[in-house]
């Protein structure tokens, strides 16, 4: 089996579902060989890496550990679910206080074993506040970390296709932006159905209202569906952030990443905004919308604010006047 590189790629939370599921992906897509999946639950990683050699995917040097120091020593890519997931009648917002810590130990494990890698996403919860910690502790450069923000966006897509009757993929520009919670910006005036500008199809207020609600609600409804949070969805898009930056072809849905920007209006943030991740990390542009999609964005932005605030009064991370004490990237 060819695969993409052989430079080594760690899944931290392993041993849970997202990340089970990312191991198997990140083989099935053929991106490395040389895998570690790290958990603290040493049964739970053993399981799944059992599973994994169950499997017998041709190549492949996958190894487990419970230890950070053989984990994430040479370490080149990163993908961490390492986080508490989220239950029935929680908010990604709930769970902030106990990720954040677990992100800023983290941002320090990559600091002190690997700081030479290329690429990391951070993909739980809520995603914007934990991969700012991270990248806080971790020392790297903004584009070399990114979150995952893209379910959001392929939700906003997939309801859009089942009104018009279309295959998701002929759904285009139907992209949030700002934070991965209840108060994301829904982006809806870039949006073409099979070539055709949305505001052209005869879509009421009240239905796009009725849609946008669906899309904010996506992750609570897989919760309530399934009887625990998302696992499939964001291992496939987890892995194919990693795989862009592995030298792939470039991820181009909306990205998390770290934004401090005076044109923008928007500083000392991590947030999705319209992004293309490839060999040499994220870069952003400034989203287009009209004055009411903005307005919203805005108000997400202002959220995010006191999320960070926040994590700043626990101590979690310093105040931002003193980022570049631990992080001179920033």
């Amino acid at each position: 089996m060819n695969y993409l590189t052989n430079e080594k790629l760690v899944i931290v939370g392993a041993g849970g579902m997202i990340g089970s599921n990312m191991a198997q992906t990140a083989l099935m897509l053929g991106l490395t060989p040389n895998i570690c999946l790290y958990d603290i639950f040493e049964p739970g990683v053993h399981g799944v890496a059992e599973e994994i050699y169950h499997c017998a995917f041709p190549g492949a040097n996958v190894t487990w550990t419970v230890d950070p120091a053989v984990a994430f020593k040479d370490a080149k890519y990163i993908i961490s679910s390492g986080g508490a997931p989220r239950k029935d009648g929680m908010t990604r917002e709930d769970l902030l206080k106990g990720n954040c810590k677990i992100a800023a130990e983290f941002g320090d494990n990559i600091k002190k074993y690997c700081p030479d890698v290329k690429h990391v996403v951070v993909i739980f919860n809520p995603a914007d506040v934990t991969a700012l910690t991270a990248l806080i502790h971790s020392g790297l450069k903004p584009a070399q970390l990114t979150s995952l923000a893209a379910l959001d966006s392929t939700r906003l897509q997939e309801a859009l296709a089942q009104e018009f009757g279309v295959q998701q993929d002929k759904v285009t520009g139907a992209h949030t932006y700002g934070g991965h919670g209840e108060q994301m910006a829904v982006f809806a005036s870039q949006v073409k159905i099979d070539g055709k500008p949305l505001s052209e199809m005869g879509l009421s207020a009240e239905k796009f209202e009725e849609i946008k609600h669906n899309t904010i609600q996506g992750g609570s409804n897989i919760i309530k569906l399934r009887g625990r949070s998302s696992f499939q969805s964001p291992a496939y898009n987890a892995v194919k952030m990693i795989e862009a930056a592995m030298g792939g072809d470039p991820f181009t849905l909306p990205a998390g990443t770290y934004v401090n920007c005076d044109k923008c209006g928007f500083k000392n943030v991590m947030m999705a905004m319209p992004t293309t991740i490839d060999a040499s990390g994220v870069h952003f542009t400034a989203p287009k919308g009209t004055d009411e999609e903005m307005a919203a964005l805005n108000s997400s932005y202002e959220h995010l604010c006191k999320m960070r605030d926040e994590i700043i009064g626990l101590g979690i991370i310093p105040a931002v006047a003193d980022w570049k004490s631990e992080n001179p990237n920033l």
